[in-house]
Order: structure tokens, then sequence, then C-alpha cells
């Protein structure tokens, strides 16, 4: 079972790619911070300051100013994340987020992708903020 979640930001793929990548952009919208540069195969943790927390991910997929696909943690298991960056024109762009490997079987299941759809809705607004307005509103969200 998987959760789509896609969002219209004017700006061309290669800025939304590198916001991703390069961990001196991805504190203005997402985590903290980055360890490392993405790349196909490592391990990248990404931490959150604002809840004393950090995880890793493992990257199992780069495509340029296209597609990013990891794993929620150090290994290839669990739920994938793939992020895919259609061009629609010079300035304006298509960013797709599935996340797939929720067992449907759970009890709690609406919850759990409820909550998924929550969390990139609100990552991809802050995305969107940074990169269209200059605007840093991650952290932000109360719950």
């Amino acid at each position: 079972m998987n959760n789509i979640t896609k969002m219209k930001i004017l700006k061309p793929v290669n800025e939304l790619f590198e916001a991703f990548v390069d961990p001196s952009k991805i504190g203005n919208f997402w985590f903290t911070s980055s360890s490392e540069r993405w790349e196909q195969g490592k391990t990248i943790t990404l931490k959150y300051d604002e809840y004393d927390a950090q995880g890793d991910i493992k990257i199992a997929e780069i495509e340029l100013n296209k597609k990013i696909a990891f794993y929620w943690g150090a290994k290839e298991e669990g739920n994938k994340v793939t992020i895919t960056l259609h061009e629609l024109g010079n300035s304006e762009s298509i960013i797709e987020i599935n996340e797939e490997g929720f067992n449907e079987n759970e009890n709690n299941i609406i919850n759990q992708l409820l909550d998924n759809k929550e969390g990139w809705v609100y990552m991809l607004t802050c995305l969107k903020g940074y990169l269209e307005y200059g605007v840093n509103l991650r952290a932000s969200l109360v719950k």
C-alpha cells in the first residue's frame, strides 16, 4: 500500500533536486541538517534539532533532476520513498512523493496514512515557501 502527494512549485526541477541533495539547503524546509550530499548507495543521517531526534535514510536511486528514492533506515527494508520531479517548462515543476510499504492489515492503517499524508503536504508546503518566497516555515507545525 502506498501514499502519493503532489505539489506544483514555481521553480525549475534542478532547484528542487538541489534543495534535497545539498546538505546546506535541506535545513531551509525539512530537517535541520543532512550529514552529507545525497548520492546513490549512501546512508545519510538527518537531524531534527527541535525534536532532539535523528534518523538515517539509505539512498536507493538518484537520477539527476528527475528522481530520488530512499528507504527510511540504514537498510533497504521498510517504507520506500520516491521523489519524482516533472518539469513543466523553464520555471515550473510538479514534485511527487510516493511512500510505499504500509501494511494494510494494521489496525490503525487509516491514521498512519493520514499522518503520513499530513507530513508530506507540510514538507512540500515548506519547500514551496523556501524556493518561491525565501521563507523558512519548517518546524512550525503543532500537533
